[in-house]
Protein backbone atom coordinates (compact mmCIF):
# COMPACT_ATOMS: atom_id res chain seq x y z
CA UNK A 1 0.00 0.00 0.00
CA UNK A 2 1.14 3.54 -1.15
CA UNK A 3 0.80 6.57 1.39
CA UNK A 4 -1.11 9.19 0.36
CA UNK A 5 -0.59 12.48 1.37
CA UNK A 6 -4.00 15.16 1.49
CA UNK A 7 -3.74 18.82 1.20
CA UNK A 8 -3.10 21.83 -1.25
CA UNK A 9 -0.25 22.49 -3.30
CA UNK A 10 0.27 26.39 -2.38
CA UNK A 11 0.20 25.17 1.36
CA UNK A 12 3.75 25.85 3.20
CA UNK A 13 3.57 23.05 5.16
CA UNK A 14 2.60 20.54 2.52
CA UNK A 15 5.33 22.17 0.44
CA UNK A 16 7.49 20.61 3.42
CA UNK A 17 6.21 17.98 4.02
CA UNK A 18 6.55 16.74 0.57
CA UNK A 19 10.43 18.04 0.52
CA UNK A 20 11.05 16.42 2.93
CA UNK A 21 9.34 13.24 1.71
CA UNK A 22 11.07 13.21 -1.12
CA UNK A 23 14.96 13.89 0.14
CA UNK A 24 14.07 10.73 1.87
CA UNK A 25 13.13 8.83 -1.19
CA UNK A 26 9.84 8.18 -0.18
CA UNK A 27 7.32 7.65 -2.65
CA UNK A 28 3.47 8.97 -1.75
CA UNK A 29 0.46 9.89 -3.87
CA UNK A 30 -0.83 13.37 -3.51
CA UNK A 31 -4.14 14.10 -3.12
CA UNK A 32 -4.89 17.78 -4.19
CA UNK A 33 -8.44 18.98 -2.41
CA UNK A 34 -8.69 21.85 -4.71
CA UNK A 35 -8.88 19.60 -7.74
CA UNK A 36 -10.18 16.07 -6.69
CA UNK A 37 -11.92 17.43 -3.67
CA UNK A 38 -11.86 16.48 -0.03
CA UNK A 39 -13.12 12.30 -0.42
CA UNK A 40 -16.07 12.44 2.01
CA UNK A 41 -15.65 8.47 2.92
CA UNK A 42 -11.96 9.32 4.22
CA UNK A 43 -13.19 12.47 6.02
CA UNK A 44 -15.30 10.44 7.95
CA UNK A 45 -12.40 7.96 9.03
CA UNK A 46 -10.18 10.97 9.94
CA UNK A 47 -12.98 12.51 12.32
CA UNK A 48 -12.96 8.82 13.72
CA UNK A 49 -10.14 8.16 14.00
CA UNK A 50 -8.72 11.87 15.00
CA UNK A 51 -11.51 14.08 15.89
CA UNK A 52 -13.02 17.00 14.24
CA UNK A 53 -11.43 19.29 16.60
CA UNK A 54 -7.96 18.24 15.83
CA UNK A 55 -8.53 18.55 11.34
CA UNK A 56 -10.22 21.66 11.71
CA UNK A 57 -7.86 24.54 11.25
CA UNK A 58 -9.18 27.23 13.22
CA UNK A 59 -5.61 29.40 12.89
CA UNK A 60 -6.02 29.17 9.08
CA UNK A 61 -7.23 32.43 6.77
CA UNK A 62 -10.19 30.39 5.41
CA UNK A 63 -11.19 30.19 8.81
CA UNK A 64 -10.71 33.88 9.81
CA UNK A 65 -12.41 34.62 6.60
CA UNK A 66 -15.85 33.04 7.28
CA UNK A 67 -18.62 35.07 9.16
CA UNK A 68 -19.27 34.97 12.66
CA UNK A 69 -22.38 32.60 12.28
CA UNK A 70 -20.96 30.23 10.27
CA UNK A 71 -17.70 29.77 12.71
CA UNK A 72 -20.38 29.89 15.61
CA UNK A 73 -22.20 26.99 13.98
CA UNK A 74 -19.06 24.70 14.04
CA UNK A 75 -19.90 22.97 17.08
CA UNK A 76 -19.77 19.35 16.82
CA UNK A 77 -18.37 16.60 14.00
CA UNK A 78 -21.34 16.46 11.94
CA UNK A 79 -21.47 20.05 11.38
CA UNK A 80 -17.41 20.44 11.20
CA UNK A 81 -18.01 17.77 8.95
CA UNK A 82 -20.07 19.76 6.31
CA UNK A 83 -18.10 22.87 6.44
CA UNK A 84 -14.63 21.01 5.62
CA UNK A 85 -16.48 19.09 2.88
CA UNK A 86 -17.54 22.90 1.75
CA UNK A 87 -14.45 24.63 2.31
CA UNK A 88 -11.10 22.27 2.01
CA UNK A 89 -9.01 25.00 3.31
CA UNK A 90 -10.11 24.43 6.49
CA UNK A 91 -8.90 21.09 7.03
CA UNK A 92 -5.88 21.35 9.09
CA UNK A 93 -2.58 19.89 6.18
CA UNK A 94 -1.15 18.12 5.40
CA UNK A 95 -3.30 14.51 6.35
CA UNK A 96 -1.55 11.45 5.68
CA UNK A 97 -2.71 8.31 5.26
CA UNK A 98 0.52 6.00 5.69
CA UNK A 99 1.44 2.52 4.62
CA UNK A 100 1.66 1.27 7.62
CA UNK A 101 -1.93 2.29 8.18
CA UNK A 102 -1.38 5.40 11.12
CA UNK A 103 -2.81 8.63 10.34
CA UNK A 104 -1.37 11.81 10.92
CA UNK A 105 -2.29 15.35 10.69
CA UNK A 106 0.78 18.04 9.86
CA UNK A 107 4.34 18.35 9.47
CA UNK A 108 6.39 16.41 12.29
CA UNK A 109 9.51 15.33 10.94
CA UNK A 110 10.01 12.86 13.79
CA UNK A 111 6.85 11.58 12.83
CA UNK A 112 7.43 11.28 9.13
CA UNK A 113 10.53 9.31 9.76
CA UNK A 114 8.58 7.08 11.73
CA UNK A 115 6.14 5.98 9.03
CA UNK A 116 7.99 6.93 6.03
CA UNK A 117 10.88 3.67 6.52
Amino acid sequence: MTSTLYGIPNCDTVKRARAWLAGQGVAIHFHDYKKAGVPADRLDAWIAALGWERLLNRQGTTWRKLDEPTRAAVVDAASARALMLAQASVIRRPVVEWADGALSVGFDEAEFARHAR
